[in-house]
C-alpha cells in the first residue's frame, strides 16, 4: 500500500510540473500578463504623446500665429521694423528670461544684444576700391 501511495504521489508531482513550471505554465502566464500590462501602459503614453504632436502639427499647418510664435521663441527672430527689448533683472543684472540662447542670431537673448531689422542699410565699407 505504501508503494502505491508513493507512486501516485510521484505521478501527481510529474503531472503538476508542466502546469506550474512548463512552457505554458502559470508562472509563464503571469509573467506574460505583466509584460502585456506594461506594453499597454507604454502604448497609452505614446498615444497621448502622438495626440499632442498631431495637435501641434495641425496648429502649425492651420495657423500662421503658431509658426510666428515658434520663430520668435525658438529661433529668436523678430519682424521687420520691430524693436527688440531685453529686460534685465535689477538684482543680478542678468536677463530676466532669455528668449533664445542662439549666439548667432542678433537679439537672441544675449546680454547687450541689439536687434537689427532686415531692411536696415548696411554700414558703408571702405574696403572696396
Amino acid at each position: 500500500m505504501r508503494l502505491i501511495i508513493l507512486c501516485l504521489s510521484f505521478l501527481l508531482v510529474v503531472i503538476q510540473y508542466p502546469l506550474w513550471l512548463g512552457k505554458g505554465g502559470w508562472f509563464k502566464v503571469w509573467e506574460l500578463d505583466r509584460q502585456v500590462q506594461l506594453a499597454h501602459k507604454k502604448n497609452d503614453e505614446l498615444k497621448e504623446r502622438n495626440a499632442k504632436l498631431a495637435s501641434e502639427v495641425d496648429d502649425l499647418k492651420q495657423s500662421k500665429g503658431a509658426v510666428e510664435e515658434r520663430a520668435r521663441f525658438e529661433l529668436g527672430m523678430i519682424k521687420q521694423n520691430e524693436v527688440f527689448v531685453q529686460l534685465l533683472d535689477g538684482s543680478t543684472g542678468k536677463p530676466a528670461s532669455a528668449v533664445n540662447p542662439n549666439p548667432y542670431m542678433p537679439g537672441s537673448g544675449q546680454p547687450g544684444s541689439v536687434s537689427v531689422p532686415a531692411s536696415a542699410p548696411a554700414a558703408s565699407s571702405h574696403a572696396s576700391r
